[in-house]
């Protein structure tokens, strides 16, 4: 059984389906017009520091960390209905300072990293002020196996020299990044090749570091946070930017990338919610062949359909999240695979049905259904692709039978 969600969670829940209503939902034409409008791409809306400063007024600031001294500690399931809720909109979950990579990054620098990283990086991405990106994978190898990754980060003295090429550097276009997170090789001839990678903490400002370009998810630059394709060329950063040692990469990124999975999957959920209520309001505004679109059986089928996906899957979803709460990370891997699967071809579905009952304004910018698709289409590579989780579920499941 699923517990209840506690009190507190209850009452952020009606707090932030307010604000959503009050300064999400009416902004979100005016954020794209004010992007659309500057005359530097790669910039800030001013709407979005005004609807941060108001989410931080109402208390609605930094609610994601389930282990943290800085912020009030918040478990993963509870943290599931305010990450459905705002996943509704692709800008909400910036307002109140929750957003990929940096909610990532954060858990990152709050489990792993010294005091003096923390006071230098945490402190200023707690606060806001700076924006972060995370460099995993690289375009010269299949890093969906990550073991495969090649960028060097080799000691002399005091100091690493990072040389290498990333792309999907999420976050590395936003005039605020102002520190990465990297994973590289500094022992790549270790036997165990899970021994081989580690995680190193890399200002944006350091010599060497060059964005190549800014890459394209289905013809959307995702400005102005954007995924960079990224060369580092004899980066130097200090010895105690490491983290947690060498040789400790792998063992960083499961801590990283478990939670960074299920805040997708919960995002997602509100991603396919919008698109199924998008479309039974469109369906029941359209005449065609002398009635409603609302009507017609195939409509209510997919109305169907939608509504029970969507059902099963956010149960999926607060399942993994009270394994994860409860048993820990590692012992709810499996359900963490089977939500990263499931949820994300859901939403593909859902949305690619709304786009089908809207018509050609379905594929348009005007509905922003053909942008959820393109971002829930990526969330199948994004943190492991779908195959990589098949295969573990598929491994976890064959152990009970030994």
């Amino acid at each position: 059984m699923i517990p209840e969600f506690s009190d507190r969670s209850k009452d952020l829940q009606e707090r932030l389906l307010k604000f959503m209503d009050d300064v999400v939902y009416p902004n979100e034409d005016l954020y794209h017009e004010q992007l659309d409008q500057s005359a530097e791409r790669w910039s800030v809306p001013p709407v979005l520091e005004e609807m941060k400063a108001k989410a931080r007024e109402k208390g609605l600031w930094n609610l994601f960390l389930p282990e943290s001294e800085e912020v009030e500690p918040m478990s993963n399931l509870d943290y599931s209905p305010l990450c459905e809720i705002m996943g509704r909109s692709p800008i909400a979950a910036e307002t109140t300072n929750c957003s990929a990579p940096d909610t990532g990054n954060m858990e990152v620098f709050t489990r792993y990293a010294n005091a003096e990283l923390k006071e230098r990086w945490l402190t200023q991405l707690l606060d806001g002020k700076i924006r972060s990106a995370f460099a995993m994978t690289e375009p010269a190898v299949a890093s969906s196996d990550a073991t495969n990754i090649e960028t060097a980060i080799v000691r002399e003295g005091d100091e690493y020299v990072i040389n290498g090429r990333k792309w999907w550097t999420s976050g590395i276009g936003d005039p605020r990044c102002e520190v990465l997170i990297l994973m590289g090789k500094t022992d790549p001839d270790n036997a165990d090749r899970y021994r081989q990678q580690s995680m190193i903490v890399v200002p944006r400002n350091t010599p060497g570091i060059t964005v190549e370009k800014m890459l394209h998810v289905f013809g959307y630059d995702d400005a102005p946070h954007g995924h960079g394709q990224v060369l580092f060329e004899n980066v130097r950063v200090p010895a105690d930017h490491i983290l947690l040692g060498e040789g400790r990469g792998f063992e960083i990124a499961q801590g990283r990338l478990g939670p960074g999975r299920i805040h997708h999957c919960m995002r997602q959920i509100g991603v396919a919610e919008r698109a199924l209520e998008s479309m039974c309001k469109r369906a029941k505004s359209r005449f065609a062949f002398g009635k409603l679109v609302s009507e017609q059986s195939v409509t209510t089928e997919r109305i169907a359909e939608a509504r029970i996906a969507i059902d099963q899957s956010r149960l999926l979803v607060l399942y993994a999240a009270h394994k994860m709460d409860t048993v820990g990370n590692k012992e709810a891997r499996k359900e963490i695979a089977m939500i990263k699967v499931a949820v994300p071809n859901m939403t593909c579905r859902v949305v690619d049905m709304a786009m089908q009952v809207h018509g050609g304004g379905g594929v348009s910018q005007v509905f922003n259904l053909a942008h959820a698709y393109a971002h829930s289409r990526t969330l199948r590579f994004a943190d492991g692709p779908d195959e990589v989780h098949r295969a573990q579920i598929g491994r976890l499941e064959l152990r009970r039978w030994n």
